[in-house]
């Protein structure tokens, strides 16, 4: 973990003054369609032949975040995730392109899914990401990253900048 300011990275920057509204380079996003039938319903999340290699993933993990709440936002240095938001509860994902060597730098990317609009959403390395429960319910988010969190055998530094603990933050999930 990573305290707000510190450069976890080389050549760390600050972010833009102000970020303008519009899609980011190399944020994906995906309808998934929820198969129904007497059963209950089924939705492909990942497709290797529907994703570039660079972004196949190194493992997955599945968090439940309750309603109200707000993970990130952060952003990774090697790391793209591959966001999955399914329900049973409805989420707000905001992006902040925070790469200056980006054609869309300085944009910000908002994005609802979940239950109600599922969607699987690819946030490549750079882009500061944080997501809120907006839903009544506990929500589930299944994530592919394609690296291993703290690295092979959890022996390195985890590749996160955080940005949620600074109270002067530009990145707020709320205008």
């Amino acid at each position: 973990m990573t305290r707000p300011g510190a450069d976890a990275r080389a050549g760390h920057h600050s972010p833009p003054a102000a970020f303008k509204r519009g899609a980011i380079a190399g944020v994906l996003v995906r309808e998934l369609k929820k198969y129904v039938d007497e059963r209950g319903w089924l939705a492909e999340l990942f497709r290797d032949d529907e994703t570039a290699e660079e972004y196949l993933p190194a493992m997955s993990y599945v968090s439940a975040t309750l309603p109200g709440v707000q993970r990130g936002p952060h952003e990774h240095a090697d790391q793209a995730d591959y966001f999955c938001f399914i329900g049973p509860s409805n989420f707000k994902l905001r992006m902040w392109d925070n790469r200056p060597e980006s054609e869309t730098y300085g944009c910000v990317m908002t994005v609802y899914a979940g239950e109600d609009a599922p969607k699987a959403v690819l946030v490549p390395k750079g882009v500061v990401h944080a997501y809120r429960n907006v839903g009544t319910a506990a929500g589930i988010v299944v994530n592919l990253p394609n690296r291993l969190y703290a690295g092979r055998g959890r022996g390195e530094p985890v590749d996160e900048i955080r940005h949620e603990d600074d109270p002067d933050t530009v990145f707020r999930v709320d205008d």
